[in-house]
């Protein structure tokens, strides 16, 4: 059967957790398999920073993410169209996702006007104005080639009140028509719109319900990790996922720490984006259970150990915590290879979920994960609270669950 004939993306459920909203999916695109939950590394201009595709795939990511408004400012459409989309240009073989520019809007606020049309930017490169609309953002996206993409969406901070949220996600929903039907690719590349509607439950309400009248193959949810309260977030994550269709994915944007990523595995997301483990990487940090490593600490001057012993990316096999301390911040491969660690943690914390979910054990590794992400620390009451509304309740104590964890990882090596 000819390609053209094979839907650019299907989503199957294979597991679902018996507690809470979690579940596994195996998503088929045209370039790859994505088995989710999934983290997508965002590659901004069309790279990570000090990371290589082949590093990449050598850990099997299997989706990373791009950016349009800044590849359609550089390298621009003609030379990506030149290039036959975003995957030759950049040497990578697997699934790309990309965001529509929307997210610019509050990044970039005193470069940006809005209206109805789009949005009027001047380029923070040679101060010059760019129209983008919905159906340039398509331009832009087809060129790049992305197995995903986004809608334009219209953008507030999370934490703004009043007329404008309800003006944004009313906007929202006419964007996203605009751009269904520019969408000059419907055969090879998949457009998710964006759920908007700010902290307020009806306006959430509201727009998923309109966003589902549209014919699409998945559903992203906007407008959050940007300054509100995780009491907030957690019940807008809720909120979306109880009315969003089961049978297509469902993609939360902007977040990757990993306790947010546990929780919103719980309360039934699909897939993650976030600039946080390779940001941080650049700042001398490397990921673990229990939080984060500042590797240009005293402490590691002359600790031989890896950052991980469980961990099995080339980082943690060849170097120790003391040698990088050494060139931590100093040395521009410490950036390449604590990318590499963190980029690995989150992709063997989803793979660790999957698993989980397929052995119907899930509310247990959340448990565990817990405990070791907070040992010596209270939980957060609002990840108590997020759970607790998926049925899933946490230990008083942490330390004594830690220990117990503890010892049954070890019977089972």
């Amino acid at each position: 059967m000819s390609t053209s004939k094979i839907p650019p993306l299907t989503y199957k459920v294979v597991a679902e957790c018996s507690v809470s909203k979690a579940r596994a999916g195996l998503m088929t695109l045209r370039h790859s398999e994505v088995r989710t939950p999934v983290f997508m590394p965002v590659g901004t201009q069309g790279t990570l920073k000090g990371v290589l595709p082949d590093q990449l795939i050598e850990l099997d990511c299997q989706i990373l993410l791009g950016n349009t408004y800044h590849l359609g400012l550089r390298p621009g459409i003609e030379t990506l169209q030149l290039a036959g989309g975003l995957h030759n240009f950049m040497g990578w073989s697997r699934a790309i996702l990309t965001d529509s520019g929307g997210f610019q809007m509050v990044s970039l606020l005193q470069l940006a006007e809005i209206d109805e049309r789009g949005v009027n930017f001047r380029s923070p490169f040679d101060n010059s104005e760019c129209m983008l609309t919905p159906e340039h953002s398509m331009q832009i996206q087809n060129a790049i080639g992305a197995d995903i993409m986004m809608q334009l969406d219209d953008v507030v901070k999370t934490t703004t009140t009043g007329p404008r949220v309800e003006e944004a996600m009313e906007r929202t929903i006419r964007w996203v028509d605009r751009c269904l039907s520019a969408h000059a690719r419907n055969d090879d590349q998949s457009l998710f719109p964006i759920v908007q509607g700010g902290l307020e439950v009806p306006l959430r309400e509201r727009c998923v319900s309109a966003l589902m009248e549209r014919q699409v193959r998945g559903f992203a949810v906007g407008g959050l990790s940007g300054g509100e309260s995780k009491h907030d977030f957690w019940r807008m994550v809720d909120v979306c996922t109880n009315h969003l269709p089961k049978e297509k994915p469902r993609y939360l944007m902007g977040v990757g720490f990993a306790a947010d990523l546990v929780v919103c595995v719980a309360l039934g997301i699909d897939m993650f984006d976030c600039v946080f483990p390779t940001r941080t990487a650049r700042f001398g940090c490397a990921l673990v259970d229990s939080g984060q490593l500042n590797l240009k600490q005293q402490r590691y001057k002359h600790d031989t150990q890896p950052i991980d012993e469980n961990c099995e990316c080339n980082t943690c096999k060849r170097y120790t915590r003391s040698y990088l301390h050494h060139i931590a911040t100093n040395e521009s491969v410490s950036c390449s290879l604590l990318s590499i660690h963190n980029v690995a943690y989150q992709l063997r914390l989803m793979r660790s979920m999957r698993e989980a979910i397929q052995r119907d054990q899930f509310p247990q590794f959340v448990r565990d994960f817990m405990a070791r992400h907070f040992v010596g620390k209270p939980i957060p009451t609002w990840i108590r609270e997020a759970l607790t509304a998926v049925n899933i309740d946490l230990p008083e104590d942490a330390v004594q669950h830690a220990k117990e964890s503890e010892m049954r990882t070890e019977k089972s090596r």
